[in-house]
């Protein structure tokens, strides 16, 4: 019986600590053409982060790319304590009649003026080395989101141990600023992890990844067989805060 009272307790713990992890949200908005985002922009400046804050959601991020591309998009990063937090959310936003009244306009507005074409939205578990989102520094002017897919779960798991384990360190030794990393737990380009990086502007960027690669650790762990194969694809997208971001 002392067994299954132990299995249980174990069992108890780990889902504690699961549901008690730090969870960032990330949407992407893209842009259709020739709509004008203001609407988006307002509702999210005087509706949305405003009510998240009366929620305890502090340090809403939100950006646009940097450059032009096309379909322009937005990115939301929202930071929950825990999965209780996120699911709680939309409930919140129902009662809470601050927000019902602010986002009026928004919820108004006609489908062809409707400023975005579609919305997406991956969840993202904090590491259990890297526990909470880091707010940058005031000056950040570019913020570098990474995504690293891997090929199966295996793979993840021991990219995500190689930064546990090694990488965390050698980014503060060359100063490449984390704002959150995390495995994603639900949306697109599966299995992976995400995360961020707060820079000055593109000349301190440079100059920190550039002193990286030669960093006698990575060199040292890079040749393990333990690492191999574990990132199949990178995505790299270079970010700007709106003047109303949080982060």
């Amino acid at each position: 019986m002392s067994k299954f009272i132990s299995l249980f307790v174990c069992l108890f713990v780990f889902n504690l600590s699961f549901s008690q992890a730090e969870i960032y949200e990330l949407r992407t908005y893209e842009i259709d053409f020739f709509k004008n985002e203001q609407v988006l922009h307002d509702y999210f400046q005087k509706a949305l982060l405003p009510a998240f804050n009366r929620q305890g959601i502090q340090h809403v991020g939100v950006f646009e790319e940097l450059g032009d591309a096309l379909p322009k998009k937005m990115y939301l990063l929202i930071t929950y304590t825990d999965l209780q937090a996120f699911s709680d959310r939309d409930a919140a936003l129902t009662k809470d009649e601050v927000y019902t009244k602010d986002a009026a306009a928004y919820m108004k507005t006609g489908a062809s003026d409707f400023p975005f074409k579609r919305m997406s939205s991956s969840l993202i578990r904090a590491s259990t080395v890297f526990t909470n989102l880091v707010k940058p520094a005031n000056d950040s002017g570019v913020f570098e989101l990474r995504i690293y897919e891997a090929y199966n779960e295996d793979a993840l798991r021991r990219k995500v141990k190689m930064f546990n384990d090694h990488e965390f360190q050698i980014f503060e030794d060359v100063g490449l600023p984390m704002v959150f990393f995390g495995e994603n737990i639900a949306g697109e380009q599966m299995p992976c992890l995400t995360y961020m990086l707060a820079f000055k502007d593109m000349e301190a960027h440079k100059k920190a990844w550039s002193q990286f690669g030669p960093h006698p650790e990575w060199q040292r762990i890079v040749k393990l067989e333990e690492y191999a194969n574990t990132v199949s694809l990178i995505t790299r997208v270079f970010l700007k805060p709106v003047d109303y971001s949080q982060l």
